[in-house]
């Protein structure tokens, strides 16, 4: 039997009508599927409407994807969003209490960007909303490429936490990312760990420290590049490796 794997989708408008949508991206599809050898199910943001303990009852596992929108800083006591700041309320209903949920019950979660941050506000940590206003910082979203090669390409370096889970995947001491988000981690929420940062101070990945399980979260996109690159792969492994487990250990409990 293989672990199924919410994945958080984005409420979005498509078509000349602009109708209502809920959208996750394929990437991380094809990667849950192919790599983690999971059953992918789309979790759409339904806010209010989610029932997060039903739905962790039935799953193996959470993947929160990335987004264009923003949390919005009410979660986090922040100031209001500049004006046109994109928000996505309805998202931010949905996966917030999931994921408190989730750490409650050791249910794997693997955050990739947004939903690194979502992780950082979920347990009580803050964000900065334009890392661009923060003196010293890079512009970590330079150009936001379209095409799939320039989201992929390497934009800054990170080093790894010494004997992190990180660390421990990539058999280095620092690595190359992708880089496509405006926002990052301010106060590191507690319970969560650094496991990478890049050269301007930026927390780049972190993970729930025992015994919450395998919760990680990263701000690159190794989605993109899942079935590819060798550390993206490995990412997505040990996301799976941590499902297989779940699944087994629930499996044999039942016997």
């Amino acid at each position: 039997m293989k672990p199924l794997v919410g994945i958080s989708c984005c409420s979005k408008t498509f078509g000349p009508n602009g109708l209502p949508n809920h959208a996750a991206s394929d990437f991380c599809v094809r990667a849950v599927s192919a790599v983690c050898h999971a059953i992918p199910v789309l979790l759409p943001a339904m806010g209010s409407d989610c029932d997060a303990d039903c739905l962790l009852s039935r799953l193996d596992g959470i993947l929160l994807t990335g987004s264009r929108t923003n949390i919005s800083p009410s979660h986090y006591g922040g100031s209001a969003s500049e004006t046109g700041a994109p928000e996505d309320h309805a998202r931010d209903a949905t996966t917030l209490p999931l994921i408190r949920g989730a750490i409650a019950r050791g249910t794997p979660i693997l955050a990739i960007c947004r939903g690194m941050q979502e992780l950082n506000v979920a347990l009580g940590g803050t964000l900065h909303q334009r890392l661009l206003d923060v003196p010293g910082r890079l512009d970590h979203a330079a150009a936001l490429p379209e095409d799939q090669d320039g989201r992929v390409r390497p934009a800054h370096a990170v080093r790894l936490t010494p004997g992190g889970l990180l660390h421990r995947l990539a058999q280095a001491n620092e690595i190359q990312v992708n880089s496509l988000h405006h926002q990052g981690i301010d106060v590191l929420a507690k319970g969560l760990l650094v496991e990478a940062v890049a050269s301007d101070g930026t927390i780049e990945c972190v993970r729930a420290g025992s015994p919450h399980g395998f919760a990680l979260g990263v701000q690159w996109h190794p989605e993109f590049d899942a079935l590819t690159n060798r550390l993206s792969a490995s990412l997505f492994r040990a996301f799976g490796d941590a499902l297989h487990q779940g699944l087994e250990t629930a499996r044999l409990a039942a016997d």
